[in-house]
């Protein structure tokens, strides 16, 4: 079967030369998760350039480097699958990964980069020039080495060791940042200083490259695609009756899939009186006519990049509520007001305490921060609002390159809707853009 698919393989598009618009060879037979020739199509049609894959790398493994030789580590051990994907751009089994770490990269100060992958397929990283050496068993978890992952780990850190005697030198100084029990005893056992890996990997990943932006602008318009879809889905058959909130959110999840995005990290979609209080994630409700439906993405789209914006739409021939107008005038109120804010220089102390105000009926089941930064997932920095300030947890200005994702939710005490609304915008040198093109409800906004 294997050679005869090969016999047989085609490419995605002869048109297009022997490589795709984002560098990948044009064989169809492509490694990494990446988009379909449905996403390059629309892209094309919009206008938008693919990033050059190779040279993303490149500059992600570049801004690791220099944030290490920033902190004076030797060494970052990573084993958070959206670190690994930020630092190889490679995957494997990503939702398994996250609960079962299985693999590991260790990038050390000189640039040397070693992946423990999974040992039956480390194909899925060879096409990565920048990984220099492959080699497995990073896994102690407990389901798969049962009573002995302590061993296990011993054996991992002795890799690790050997690895950082070559390309570290003497510096014993490892940034990890999510490691299980046992391996952390094990590599401070054999003499590591093991300090916030964390810390350095959220702050390298704030600052977008070109590539990066490129790819996420590539991203947000497969997301708003798949938004589409399922708007169009939603008012189609919600009059009809017998459509469930899952029904819904499944054209989300197909769509993404679609054009070669990856998974949706919630299940944040609610309709009618289950959207307040917020955060009641779908279920097999029956959407009824006249009633609002409120989403927000979390979607990991095209190149692994979140898209997380949200909406609330009226569905149905009547008029929403004056109260649903009212709260969705505020919420468009409350991100547009936001985002005016943004530009480099303005301290996260600054959009904590400042900025439009939530009504006080709207104030107890506010949304839990302002703003978050926004990449490979949700990410570093996090905008609260004023009564959730932690004095130097944020110490912090905004960047060129930071993503901003800007949130409101309107939601009325005691009462039997709510508003979720949010964008995704870009810092630029003098102020922000909005990345975000999907339109607001016209019925909510009192617009026939």
């Amino acid at each position: 079967m294997t050679a005869q698919y090969h016999a047989d393989r085609r490419k995605i598009d002869p048109t297009r030369g022997p490589r795709l618009a984002d560098g990948t060879p044009n064989e169809n037979d492509r490694v990494e998760i990446g988009p379909t020739q449905l996403a390059f199509t629309e892209w094309e049609a919009a206008g938008l350039t693919p990033p050059n894959l190779a040279r993303m790398r490149e500059y992600r493994w570049d801004r690791l480097v220099k944030a290490l030789h920033a902190r004076d580590c030797g060494g970052l051990l990573m084993f958070d699958p959206l670190n690994i994907r930020y630092a190889t751009d490679t995957t494997n089994m990503q939702i398994w990964n996250t609960h079962n770490p299985f693999r590991a990269c260790l990038l050390c100060a000189d640039g040397h980069m070693v992946m423990w992958e999974y040992k039956n397929s480390p194909f899925l990283v060879t096409f990565n020039p920048l990984v220099k050496e492959l080699r497995s068993g990073a896994t102690f978890f407990y389901n798969s080495t049962g009573d002995r992952g302590e061993a296990a780990a011993r054996a991992f850190a002795a890799q690790v060791d050997e690895v950082m005697r070559d390309h570290a030198g003497t510096n014993r100084r490892l940034a990890v940042d999510k490691i299980m029990v046992h391996g952390l005893r094990a590599l401070e056992a054999i003499g590591f200083e093991v300090t916030e890996g964390e810390e350095l990997t959220e702050r390298t990943r704030a600052i977008k490259g070109p590539d990066d932006m490129l790819a996420m602008r590539c991203a947000a318009h497969a997301c708003e695609s798949a938004v589409a879809a399922m708007e169009a889905f939603t008012r189609e058959n919600v009059p009809k009756g017998g459509i469930s909130e899952d029904d819904i959110w499944s054209v989300l999840h197909a769509e993404n899939i679609r054009r070669g995005g990856e998974w949706i990290e919630t299940r944040l979609l609610a309709s009618g009186p289950r959207t307040n209080p917020w955060f009641q994630e779908c279920g097999p409700r029956i959407v009824q006519n006249n009633e609002i439906v409120a989403f927000d993405t979390d979607l990991i789209g095209a190149y692994g990049f979140c898209i997380d914006i949200s909406r609330t739409w009226w569905v149905g021939d009547e008029r929403p509520t004056n109260a649903m107008i009212a709260a969705h005038a505020h919420a468009l109120d409350h991100i547009r007001d936001h985002q005016a804010r943004l530009k480099p220089g303005v301290s996260i102390r600054e959009l904590t305490f400042g900025g439009h105000q939530l009504e006080d009926r709207y104030w107890k089941q506010k949304y839990s921060c302002k703003m978050h930064g926004v990449g490979l997932c949700d990410e570093w920095p996090y905008v609260t609002y004023p009564d959730g300030w932690m004095e130097g947890a944020f110490d912090a200005v905004l960047e060129p390159g930071m993503t901003i994702c800007v949130e409101a939710l309107v939601s009325p005490e005691g009462g039997d809707f709510s508003i979720k609304l949010e964008d995704q915008v870009l810092i630029t040198e003098t102020g922000c853009e909005n990345l975000t093109r999907y339109p607001f409800d016209r019925a909510l906004m009192g617009q026939p």
